[in-house]
């Protein structure tokens, strides 16, 4: 069976285009209201420990970060000193993630319902909403990401290839996750022959950005590196699984086996007081080189187990009820109510509180508002079983029917396993991945129900 290559139609061929946006009118509208609801039932914005505080504090003080996060999204908090507006800001962002979905199918040539049917978790979902009200990284990641799909789906020229390039390199300099997504961008370019000049601006544009910083951060830091605590993370990783008994190892590496220290989650070793990297002088992460080089040791001595645990994690993505996975973080099912103070006892909070914002406080929602938000119920397996089955669908119907949607799809799937791959499973970190399933799924069961009413499924000749 031959694939169908089906291009973007131009705006003016696409029957019902000047029409037909009503209905996802009308959803935004809704989505906003629930937005507005989101502002007046908190009194702030969420912040986490430790996460908020260190992209906080490195927006004060403009130094790459040596641990965990790279520098990208504390450049947007660096634009504002004022954690509400950065929620509200960020709630925006959000519903223009909705919008750009919508018109690229759109312009895909779907129909105003599936394409508004696509939005639906972006704009709905507790946890997305969560994200947009949080002082964290994940919403500036996925918005970066489908601003960058846009522009190349949309339509492929030097100047949107070097705008996506660019946004992809962002995307990855605020969680490095991201940035093998600037060569899958890169392989699509290749696969669609859109010529030399798109692929090497998208190529310059997405290597330069992360050049540089990896720059700024060798000037800091000594290592010419994004962050530094991939080392740490995959050592994380294979305490899981590690059998220093079948891998050959350094002296020193060998300090970091297992010793006997038991979590609930692969993540959890890297706060694990008394795990092996954390009884070292020094900090974790002044050992990340020696964590690296331990980890890739086990991992090649141990493939199929490191590929277990792997599938393992991911798999709780798709349940039909959420896993509380590590055990003591919950999935974000709904707006919670009550107050929640800052961990004061951690110097970094009064010194952010100081430095960026005196008005930040402990999160307290806001009555009457806090009660209806408190209601408010979005089915978990449209979060879990359902983005399981989108992800199946999509990558079948993409393969078969429209192979521009295996490139959505292939991002989907990259976000979902890589944090897995890297460090471990979380339901934060499983977001970024659903609105762009949603879009490879709307544009790959589209393009099958089109070859269906045209009769092609039988091997017939088609047009490409």
């Amino acid at each position: 069976m031959t694939a169908t290559i089906l291009r973007p139609s131009p705006p003016a061929l696409v029957p019902g285009r000047q029409r037909g946006h009503l209905l996802f009118g009308i959803v935004l509208a809704a989505a906003a209201a629930l937005r507005a609801l989101v502002m007046l039932g908190y009194t702030t914005a969420q912040l986490y420990w430790y996460d908020s505080f260190t992209y906080l504090d490195t927006a004060l003080h403009m130094r790459p970060g040596g641990a965990f996060h790279p520098a990208g999204y504390s450049w947007f908090l660096w634009l504002f000193s004022d954690v509400k507006l950065v929620a509200g800001l960020q709630h925006l962002m959000g519903l223009g993630v909705a919008v750009m979905i919508y018109l690229l199918l759109r312009r895909w040539s779907a129909p105003a319902w599936a394409a508004t049917l696509a939005t639906v978790p972006v704009l709905f979902d507790p946890a997305f909403i969560r994200l947009e009200h949080a002082i964290l990284s994940d919403l500036q990641v996925y918005f970066l990401i489908m601003a960058a799909l846009t522009l190349l789906m949309w339509r492929t020229t030097i100047t949107s290839s070097a705008a996506a390039g660019l946004l992809l390199a962002l995307a990855g300099l605020t969680r490095t996750a991201a940035v093998p997504l600037v060569g899958l961008a890169l392989l699509y370019l290749l696969v669609r022959r859109a010529g030399r000049r798109p692929v090497i601006a998208l190529m310059l544009a997405g290597a330069i950005p992360l050049a540089a910083y990896a720059g700024w951060y060798q000037h800091h830091h000594g290592r010419f590196a994004l962050s530094g605590a991939d080392g740490v993370s995959l050592w994380a990783r294979t305490m899981t699984f590690a059998d220093c008994r079948r891998v050959e190892l350094t002296p020193e590496e060998a300090e970091l086996c297992p010793n006997g220290t038991v979590v609930d989650a692969a993540s959890e070793y890297v706060w694990a007081a008394g795990a092996s990297l954390n009884r070292m002088p020094g900090g974790r992460f002044a050992h990340n080189d020696l964590a690296r080089s331990f980890a890739t040791k086990v991992i090649l001595a141990q493939p199929l187990d490191y590929l277990r645990e792997v599938v393992k994690d991911t798999s709780l993505a798709f349940t039909w009820t959420p896993v509380a996975h590590p055990k003591r973080v919950s999935p974000a099912l709904t707006f919670p109510k009550g107050a929640w103070d800052l961990p004061w006892h951690f110097p970094l909070v009064n010194k952010v509180r100081a430095e960026y914002d005196n008005d930040i406080r402990g999160m307290a929602s806001v009555e009457p508002y806090g009660t209806i938000l408190s209601h408010y119920r979005y089915p978990w397996f449209l979060h879990g079983t359902l983005f399981g089955l989108l992800l199946l669908a999509g990558g079948l119907s993409a393969a078969l029917w429209r192979r521009a949607a295996l490139l959505p799809w292939a991002m989907s799937l990259l976000l979902l396993v890589g944090p897995v791959a890297a460090l471990d499973f979380d339901h934060r970190y499983v977001l970024p991945a659903i609105p762009l399933a949603c879009l490879a799924a709307a544009m790959g069961l589209h393009g099958m129900l089109t070859a269906l009413r045209a009769g092609r499924l039988l091997g017939r000749k088609r047009p490409r």
